[in-house]
């Protein structure tokens, strides 16, 4: 079955950290004349709130790339770019299988779904179908990899959560039509640098405290040796020509004294900007942060309000 396109591209999953409600923030940051520029790179894609809403935004880019380490999430996006409605049929069953169940049906089927999405021998279609319906049914709509790179977030509690959209899938397809899709370590996106190509990096953040950290989205850690290498990355980008913006966590707002960032990001510019987090699995630590939005784009400003508000 064809479905027609009826609406706009947007995040297909919920995920820590996506940043829909930063795009104002990204838009503030692009080079004053973006539209000379003709190739964009997300090299940690993630949810995909960014690529989504600048190819629909910007139609004037020619080459666009996404990239993530996470192998099950990539196949998603393979999936929704060549296969949709394959896709929906999936989905479409997932959901009227699980929505007239009682909350012990639920939970059951959930861990039948979670153990069978954890076996490598399943097909692509079958494992991105079943990677959005955990998503849309497990706990705050986490993603979480153990050691041994299973998901093992548990079931949540929602009335009746959407499974199956498949308007955004369909959008989201037309999109992806001019998206090059690659799975692997971020600095494979060398290979895109140029005086006309953007890149937008999004990593696992920095953990604002020892308890606090969540970047497990896969069984690989990004720590602080992870985060120097990718200044140094992008350091080399920007000695090749290109123009980069990148997101992080703001630990100085968290302790005035912790100055990793702004050490390490020395050479560029730095600006503050506020994120309501709702993905994190203790209520008490959702709400307003600062965070970092960090470029070598030299447009950029400073809000006096907002970076008053910050004790330094």
């Amino acid at each position: 079955m064809k479905y027609p396109i009826s609406g706009q591209a947007k995040p297909f999953i919920k995920w820590a950290g996506g940043k829909s409600q930063l795009l104002s923030d990204i838009e503030k940051s692009l080079p004053v004349d973006f539209t000379n520029y003709t190739t964009y790179v997300e090299p940690f894609v993630g949810g995909g709130a960014v690529i989504f809403w600048i190819l629909q935004k910007y139609p004037h880019i020619q080459r666009a790339v996404i990239n993530d380490i996470n192998e099950k999430l990539i196949n998603v996006y393979r999936t929704i770019k060549n296969q949709p409605e394959k896709l929906i049929v999936e989905l479409q069953t997932l959901q009227d299988t699980y929505l007239p169940l009682a909350y012990e049906g639920r939970t059951d089927m959930f861990m039948e779904k979670r153990n069978r999405f954890n076996t490598p021998c399943i097909d692509g279609i079958e494992q991105a179908a079943l990677f959005i319906f955990l998503n849309r049914t497990c706990f705050n709509g986490l993603y979480r990899e153990n050691s041994k790179g299973n998901f093992n977030v548990p079931h949540g509690k929602y009335s009746k959560p959407t499974i199956c959209d498949a308007e955004t899938i369909i959008a989201d397809s037309h999109v992806l039509q001019k998206v090059e899709i690659l799975c692997g370590d971020f600095a494979q996106t060398a290979q895109f640098a140029s005086e006309q190509t953007l890149f937008y990096f999004d990593p696992p953040y920095k953990p604002l405290s020892e308890t606090s950290s969540f970047n497990s989205y896969v069984k690989e850690v990004f720590d602080d040796n992870e985060q120097i290498r990718l200044r140094d990355f992008c350091s080399q980008l920007s000695a090749n020509g290109s123009k980069f913006i990148l997101s992080n966590s703001d630990v100085k707002g968290k302790n005035p004294e912790d100055n990793f960032f702004d050490d390490l990001y020395s050479d560029y510019s730095i600006r503050r900007v506020y994120a309501t987090r709702m993905v994190n699995a203790n209520p008490d630590k959702r709400g307003k942060l600062s965070e970092l939005m960090i470029s070598n784009i030299n447009n950029h400003y400073v809000e006096p309000s907002l970076f008053s508000q910050f004790n330094f």
